[in-house]
């Protein structure tokens, strides 16, 4: 019998984006396990909880694992990549690519994984080009000056954010 396939598909997901349900959904087809790993990341001011990202994620992802026969794990983490990536015995950690200035910052943090972990191999995936714009901190700034977010974000996600900036104004 062949060995289970583990990626990790690493992110802070605030929100989750279409480009990033693209790359899941894409990942999918390389593993037999997807672990996406939902990082605390205090320094990027979070617009969700940790725990409403995670909620979110396992949302919006559920029906594409059933589809593709892949089962997703969505998993909060407050470690370092390849720390997480050990502990969910991943063979390989998948990243989405939007531009070239995504690859030299990826070139980099790649280098440095090879360093902790030689055996876990980092994969990535083009973003679709209807989707290489789209950045969760541009979401969210699209939407605090009122603009419509619809295209960047799943229906529901799109509602959350807004719901979400909305609250916050008033505060």
């Amino acid at each position: 019998m062949a060995k289970e396939r583990v990626g990790v598909y690493p992110g802070t997901f605030d929100p989750i984006t279409n480009g990033h349900l693209d790359i899941i959904k894409r990942g999918l087809g390389l593993v037999d396990r997807l672990v996406i790993g939902v990082a605390t990341n205090p320094s990027k001011n979070p617009l969700f909880t940790l725990e409403e990202r995670v909620a979110v994620v396992e949302r919006e992802t559920r029906e594409m694992g059933k589809e593709a026969g892949v089962h997703i794990e969505v998993v909060q983490f407050d470690e370092l990549l390849m720390k997480f990536a050990e502990r969910v015995q991943a063979d390989f950690i998948i990243r989405g690519l939007r531009a070239v200035a995504d690859f030299e910052y990826e070139f980099q943090m790649t280098g440095m994984n090879y360093q902790i972990n030689p055996n876990i191999e980092t994969v990535f995936l083009m973003a679709d080009p209807k989707f290489q714009t789209i950045a969760s901190r541009l979401v969210k700034e699209v939407a605090i000056y009122g603009g419509n977010i619809a295209s960047f974000v799943p229906e529901q996600v799109a509602s959350e954010v807004v719901e979400k900036v909305q609250a916050i104004s008033k505060t």
